[in-house]
């Protein structure tokens, strides 16, 4: 699993007063823990006024690359936002996000494309969230068709079937699931992720179906998530399903992973 570290955000209360206070210890040591239990990427979206988030991104970015080397998640909705905000990174990331809404992926794509940045982009348009799965299926199509256009591989692209709030579904995760098997049917290269807290908003106990969430997705083909990887049971309960789908030769991953206090207590 890609695992993208959500902590620091600032529609997150105690983020948001450290970025209006400039805390930056605060800020380094979000970095360094989602660094140290094990994220891919670690994800950075200041939430602040237009006129302030470019500067604010680029604080933040700053202050994560003191402490760790793992790569940026620059993620903004003002894809001028993350296009710019690149320039700022010692090293390829991700962009989070484009989609098929007015010009996002004209604005990224072209800046990536001789690159190694990789991109997550979400299966919206114009229109908004499509309700169908048939629908979003057809917002994939566009995105590789673009994708192609500019010679980005689908191993690179991170596609976001658009996880919503369980409470107000009407068929629980089953349209996302469905989405999730034709998009790595079509390309078993390509990566799907989504933000695995959005499915519990309004809920009791929100961890747990989190965690229940997860499983699900992984196994219809989810390999990347926006999570808190210091979260022990959540980390435990994906290197536990990586292992029960077969992706984990001989368990040692989930075997290192404990050893390494990933996950559980070790006696």
């Amino acid at each position: 699993m890609i695992i993208i570290g959500e902590k620091i955000n600032g529609a997150i209360p105690s983020v948001a007063k450290a970025i209006a206070s400039k805390d930056a210890e605060f800020i380094k040591n979000l970095a360094k823990i989602q660094s140290e239990a094990g994220a891919n990427f670690i994800d950075v979206c200041a939430s602040v006024e237009d006129s302030l988030e470019l500067e604010t991104i680029k604080w933040l970015i700053d202050l994560v690359q003191e402490v760790t080397d793992t790569p940026i998640s620059i993620d903004s909705p003002n894809a001028r936002i993350c296009a710019e905000a690149i320039k700022f990174c010692n090293k390829p990331g991700l962009i989070n996000s484009v989609s098929m809404e007015g010009d996002k992926i004209e604005l990224v794509f072209p800046i990536i494309a001789e690159t190694k940045w990789e991109c997550a982009a979400l299966l919206c348009d114009d229109t908004g969230i499509p309700q169908t799965g048939e629908k979003r299926l057809e917002v994939f199509a566009e995105i590789m068709k673009k994708a192609r256009e500019y010679n980005i591989a689908p191993s690179r692209l991170h596609i976001d079937p658009l996880v919503q709030m369980l409470c107000t579904s009407e068929d629980g995760i089953l349209t996302i699931m469905d989405v999730i098997k034709e998009i790595k049917k079509q390309y078993p290269d390509i990566h799907v992720t989504g933000g695995a807290s959005n499915i519990s908003f309004n809920l009791p106990v929100r961890k747990l179906v989190n965690q229940a969430f997860i499983v699900l997705s992984m196994g219809s083909g989810m390999d990347s998530a926006i999570l808190d990887p210091t979260n022990k049971d959540l980390m435990g309960m994906l290197y536990a399903t990586e292992a029960l789908l077969g992706m984990d030769e001989y368990c040692m991953e989930y075997i290192g992973a404990y050893r390494e206090g990933k996950f559980g207590v070790k006696k």
